[in-house]
């Protein structure tokens, strides 16, 4: 397949009902909603997982794998008095596995304190901006802050363990302008895109911690780094998703015409940078760019199997862990995995994963669309699915040295698609995962263009970028989103026809409707 950086970038023309269908099974979001179960426990629910090779934080010189996990989809950052916090009863795992097995030889197991105890003021409904004293926040866990989360991490692997940190401050979710201005610019909005450590907000900066045996170690609320036009799926293909004003040389989905369904939402991040002298090399085979030496690498949740409630305020769980639900490559089991399969996916291993191996080979999405559609897409035998999706572990060739970020000079969100290559492979996935990877479109064009990958056919989402900026250095996840004044509601409407300017509501007329709509607009400033 691809072996060398000279990919020709070329289309070929699908009708607009083909790419409809292409997108809307699969870009219902990374893996927000997988499976039924899963969904009735946002706190346990992986959204994301990233792993890249890049730099320690605060050392240049010490090469590290990056692993950062999301959960709790759809995080609402003004849900006060409490926000989202990180179950106590679960444990949260990063896995370094052998990537062409999926068997884990490495585990770092994040535990996170009790959200009923622990407030320095229990007689007031302020968990933030008000402790001992009332006022903003400095530095996490002051006299502002009533309520600090903590955690501990285990690093578990050949046949050892051992605590690596132990009451690890969370950072705070970002409430406001009064309570977490170290977060926002003058107009109260999260302030994104730092380059250096030394531009990173200090909320931020405190929460990065050093392990004991070399990592570096984060948790707290981010912004959601997923990006897509699920709104405009669900609303029956919405024309903003099918457009295509552009020229098919570009490919199709690529006018950034559509709205982004994850604006203005958080998530909780728990992340690890691991030097890569403490990793295991492994030999395996990159769907893409042949033999590669690396690691894989994917997140997990466990709860215990039993939970006792007394009078609904007396919460105990014990028992065995058991885990709820894993998270490797996106989009898999939320969007090639059939209901049948999805919580029995959740509750299994990479290890067993060719069990859900036919799910990639025999394409039901391919297959829908040569139906409807009389395309003539690939629908059996896609190996090359395959090799990208079982076992559903992020690989990552760990040889090639840092690759560039979101934001630097080569980067391009769609990997090698874009002609961005480090040390041979791919900078972004299916080679690991970057913040920013564009992983709909890359998904879709290879859908769309394998098994033979002879012409490559760029198709998306009409959504290229996150909402806001991510930044470059530890933890990556760009600024959780202000509590107070975020973007979910801030979509700028359509602009009127420029030849006539009385189109208000944009279909090519001036006519009645356009009428209504002013007519409307000036009662409601009235």
């Amino acid at each position: 397949m691809f072996r060398n950086s000279s990919l020709k970038i070329g289309a070929v023309v699908l009708t607009a009902g083909a790419f409809a269908a292409i997108s809307s099974p699969i870009a219902r979001a990374s893996s927000h909603s997988d499976a039924p179960l899963i969904k009735l426990d946002p706190q346990a629910n992986l959204t994301d997982v990233y792993a890249f090779v890049g730099t320690k934080y605060d050392d240049p010189s010490i090469e590290v794998l990056n692993v950062l996990a999301n959960v709790r989809p759809f995080s609402e950052p003004g849900d006060g008095p409490h926000y989202d916090r990180f179950s106590p009863d679960a444990r949260y795992s990063l896995h370094i596995t052998n990537p062409a097995s999926g068997e884990t030889v490495l585990r770092y197991d994040f535990q996170f304190s009790a959200v009923d105890e622990g407030y320095k003021n229990i007689n007031t409904i302020l968990s933030y901006g008000l402790g001992t004293a009332p006022g903003q926040i400095q530095s996490i866990g002051d006299a502002q802050q009533n309520y600090t989360q903590t955690y501990s991490v285990v690093r578990r692997g050949n046949g050892r363990e051992s605590r690596i940190a132990q009451d690890i401050v969370v950072a705070p979710p970002n409430v406001g302008s009064n309570v977490t201005a170290l977060y926002n610019d003058a107009d109260g909005r999260s302030v994104s895109g730092a380059t250096s450590l030394q531009e990173l907000d200090s909320l931020t900066l405190q929460a990065i911690q050093d392990g004991s045996n070399g990592e570096a170690l984060f948790a707290g609320p981010r912004d959601d780094s997923f990006y897509s036009d699920i709104p405009g799926v669900f609303d029956l293909l919405n024309i903003r998703i099918l457009d295509n004003t552009g020229s098919l040389a570009d490919g199709l989905g690529q006018d950034g015409n559509g709205v982004d369904g994850f604006r203005g939402f958080n998530v909780l991040t728990f992340g690890v940078q691991i030097p890569l002298s403490e990793l295991p090399e492994f030999q395996y085979n990159d769907a893409f760019f042949g033999q590669q030496t690396g690691v894989g690498a994917y997140a997990s949740v466990s709860r215990r199997a039993l939970t006792r409630r007394v009078q609904g305020d007396d919460i105990r769980s014990f028992g065995p862990w058991i885990q709820v639900n894993r998270l490797g490559n996106p989009l898999f089991n939320e969007g090639l995995v059939a209901f049948a399969d999805k919580d029995r996916f959740n509750s299994t291993k990479p290890t067993q994963d060719n069990q859900f191996a036919t799910h990639a080979a025999n394409s039901e999405l391919a297959a829908l669309i040569n139906l409807v559609f009389n395309t003539q897409f690939q629908t059996n035998d896609r190996q090359d699915l395959v090799a990208v999706f079982i076992p559903d572990v992020l690989r990552v060739a760990t040889t090639t040295g840092p690759v560039p970020l979101s934001g630097q000079d080569g980067f391009s969100r769609l990997g090698f698609i874009g002609n961005d290559l480090t040390g041979g492979v791919s900078s972004g996935w299916p080679n690991g995962r970057r913040f920013g990877d564009d992983v709909v479109d890359i998904a879709l064009t290879a859908i769309a263009s394998g098994p033979t990958y002879a012409e490559i056919t760029v198709v998306g989402d009409n959504v290229a970028a996150n909402d806001v900026q991510f930044n470059a250095v530890f933890p990556y996840a760009a600024t959780p989103h202000s509590g107070s004044n975020n973007s979910k509601d801030s979509i700028p409407a359509p602009a009127p026809d420029p030849i006539n300017p009385g189109d208000i509501d944009g279909d090519g007329d001036v006519d009645v409707f356009d009428l209504l709509i002013l007519l409307d607009n000036f009662g409601s400033s009235n």
